[in-house]
């Protein structure tokens, strides 16, 4: 789509583009700095990690709490901001937690209000991960985790998404001793560069030449962040009607919805076993269209997928998180760019969220 060059989405395009490039500076800058050492210092033990977000920023959360028990063996849950501050008792507990608060710009109001009671009124040190330096989070917080290097022109994020979770998941590493996980999370961007490579002009000429009046991302476990970041690319950067829901809740009710018009994007775990593909199989039967996700696909999941994404990576499941986002990033582009919208500028939408004060 030559258009994109200079034109609209061109931002976005090589924002997403530049994403394993970017994932690989950032662990070497992490590690030569020191900075996993550097943030977990002034934090006390914890119980529980709570993790913490808006929008994309809450979907990085949900990723980040599953990858954090599954790295550590510590409990971790995600949550948005709002819930935090509605009902902080209940999200609180009595137990030590340990929040960690994520937003892009460092600026999300929510965030900041989030940040200002943990730290003044229950006295819980905090954990910020933002790209950008010197915001208001930062002097708030007990301790942040700076990723600089993912910051984006664009409204909406792209590689701010996958490099805060990739930050997040070195951080477990570090804090949990895996060695083995930090250097499989080394060894990735290489390996997701050539699935960038070889997905790049599948996905461009499928969305190019297809629209759907239902999008629908079902992911399971540690994918189901991503399936929801992957509903929201589409929606923000196209216009488009999205859900997401998790792979085998899909057949309890929501199912009804499926048609030929119906775009199901699968993001397929190896360690679900069949179960999934069951679920795939039934769709595929019921006339949906179906897009698959997945680092390998078996002839099974060939016959019942439209169109199969492999990325083919050697590193384990949880390691291979944020290249699972690529292809549902590239999705929401391409959809924008054929309706005619500019996914750099999506109607409606700021950069970054900030709530007006009210009077009085």
């Amino acid at each position: 789509m030559n258009e994109i060059l200079g034109g609209r989405g061109h931002r976005s395009y090589e924002e997403i583009m530049s994403e394993p490039g970017v994932w690989t500076a950032t662990l070497q800058e992490l590690e030569e700095n020191g900075s996993y050492e550097e943030v977990l210092k002034p934090l006390d033990n914890a119980n529980e990690w709570i993790f913490v977000g808006c929008g994309s920023s809450y979907y990085v959360a949900q990723a980040a709490a599953w990858s954090w028990t599954a790295v550590t063996g510590q409990p971790a849950k995600a949550l948005p901001a709002s819930e935090l501050l509605f009902y902080p008792d209940h999200v609180l507990g009595d137990g030590k937690c340990q929040p960690v608060l994520i937003s892009r710009s460092g600026h999300t109001t929510e965030m900041l209000m989030a940040a200002d009671y943990l730290e003044k009124e229950r006295d819980v040190r905090t954990l910020a991960v933002s790209c950008a330096t010197g915001k208001e989070l930062e002097k708030l917080v007990t301790s942040t985790l700076l990723l600089p290097a993912a910051d984006e022109r664009s409204t909406v994020m792209t590689r701010s998404f996958s490099t805060m979770l990739l930050g997040l998941q070195a951080l477990a590493g570090w804090a949990g001793g895996r060695r083995d996980f930090l250097e499989a999370l080394k060894q990735m961007p290489v390996q997701a560069q050539r699935a960038l490579d070889r997905l790049q002009p599948c996905i461009e000429k499928f969305a190019s030449s297809n629209e759907f009046a239902d999008y629908i991302f079902l992911g399971q476990g540690p994918f189901f962040g991503i399936a929801s970041e992957g509903q929201l690319k589409v929606t923000e950067m196209s216009c488009s009607y999205a859900q997401v829901f998790h792979t085998l809740e899909f057949r309890h009710g929501p199912k009804s919805i499926v048609s030929p018009q119906t775009l199901l994007t699968f993001f397929l775990a190896e360690s679900t076993g069949t179960s999934e593909q069951e679920v795939l199989e039934e769709m595929k039967e019921l006339g949906g269209t179906t897009l698959v996700i997945t680092n390998r696909a078996n002839d099974n999941v060939r016959r019942a997928a439209d169109v199969v994404i492999e990325l083919e990576l050697d590193v384990p499941e949880v390691a291979r998180l944020a290249p699972h986002i690529l292809a549902a990033q590239l999705m929401g582009l391409y959809l924008g760019l054929k309706r005619g919208f500019d996914p750099d500028e999506p109607r409606h939408l700021s950069r970054v969220v900030v709530l007006k004060e009210k009077a009085g």
